[in-house]
């Protein structure tokens, strides 16, 4: 068998990208640019057919964001189209032509699977190592992008015999433990609760659905003051209702999204999450998106009561990696909505606090 030449370990498993996608952010920016560079296109020719004023400045900025848009939606695609990812006895390497990447097996805290849309046989791969505080967290994790059976290569990566039901997101996050897994304890959140962050989100949306109703009341009667003095051409007149057509609509669906963040998709993301625990690993799944973390990197259960519901946090252990403050493995506010290890607004925290205190977890990972 193959030998990584780097730490010259056994290659257990070597893949690629099986079908490079473009980000969703990137999607959006790419769209956003291109509308600012159409807008600005349309309002320079009508300058310039109308007053003869030098556009340069705006052309420039319109050229700017049109490559901006080209460079978001093609770029990744590009780079991850080189990207190699390789599995040894002790690493997990991602590679790109010199560059490299690596993260020890024996130091990541849990794993997180994202499965793709269209195909729930591929997914991304995250493999996240807590550690103490701060924004070092967001820099250990390494992304293995649309690979294929993620869950079968988490569990190499675990060294854990794949299971026959690994490698479809399609099947049921209980229906794909390991062999001879059993689920202790199960249970879903009873609320979206407004953090910070989402009140934010919604005072922006709030704001921005604000700032169109007002540009659309001005701009309106404008618009039709100059179109009814007759001194455009049709086709000047055509450019400068559609530019300022496409700045409301940009608007529009800007504020609308903020506010599908804000107000619905949080109560979206509670319907679809279960918390599951086993008798070797804390699971979470939503939606499409998957949590694995094994019950021996938990240090300490902390419970958060609040009014009525509680909010359990576990904080993660491994080697020089014991986050204790809430910016370390459990995350906090700064986290997003993104998943963690955190089981959220249940009832139920005693029960599941005496099962992951439970010292057999100990005994069986020594």
């Amino acid at each position: 068998m193959a030998r990584d030449s780097l730490y010259c370990e056994r290659i257990l498993w070597q893949g690629r990208c099986r079908a490079a996608t473009v980000p969703f952010s990137q999607k959006a920016l790419a769209v956003v640019a291109s509308v600012a560079s159409a807008v600005t296109l349309c309002y320079a020719v009508v300058v310039a057919k109308s007053l003869g004023a030098p556009v340069g400045g705006m052309v420039l900025f319109a050229g700017w964001c049109a490559t901006l848009a080209l460079g978001a939606w093609r770029a990744p695609l590009w780079w991850r189209s080189q990207v190699e990812y390789l599995i040894t006895e002790g690493h997990v390497i991602w590679r790109r032509g010199r560059i490299r990447r690596s993260i020890a097996t024996g130091q990541i805290s849990y794993a997180l699977i994202r499965w793709d849309a269209r195909d729930r046989s591929v997914g991304d791969l995250v493999l996240v190592r807590a550690v103490p505080t701060g924004a070092l967290r967001r820099t250990l994790s390494l992304t293995l992008h649309e690979v294929e059976a993620p869950d079968r290569l988490w569990a190499l990566v675990r060294g854990v015999e794949p299971s026959a039901p690994l490698g479809s997101g399609i099947r049921p996050l209980a229906q794909r433990l390991d062999p001879g897994e059993r689920v202790l304890w199960s249970a879903a959140p009873l609320a979206s609760p407004w953090t910070p962050r989402r009140t934010a989100t919604a005072l922006a949306g709030g704001v921005l659905a604000l700032t169109f109703v007002r540009a659309l009341v001005r701009s309106v009667p404008s618009l039709a003051s100059v179109l009814r003095l007759h001194a455009l051409t049709p086709s000047v007149a055509a450019l400068l209702v559609g530019g300022a057509s496409l700045s409301m609509l940009l608007l529009l669906v800007v504020s609308a999204g903020v506010g599908y963040v804000a107000f619905v998709r949080p109560s979206r993301l509670a319907r679809q999450t279960r918390y599951f625990v086993t008798d070797a690993r804390v699971l979470i799944r939503r939606g499409a998106e998957e949590l694995s973390l094994d019950r021996s990197r938990i240090a300490y259960v902390i419970d958060a009561p609040g009014k009525k519901l509680h909010d359990v946090f576990l904080v993660l252990d491994g080697p020089q990696a014991r986050a204790l403050a809430p910016s370390g493995a459990f995350g906090g506010e700064d986290g997003g909505d993104g998943l963690r290890p955190v089981f959220a607004a249940i009832d139920d925290a005693d029960t599941v606090g005496r099962i992951l205190r439970a010292p057999e977890v100990q005994k069986r990972a020594a």
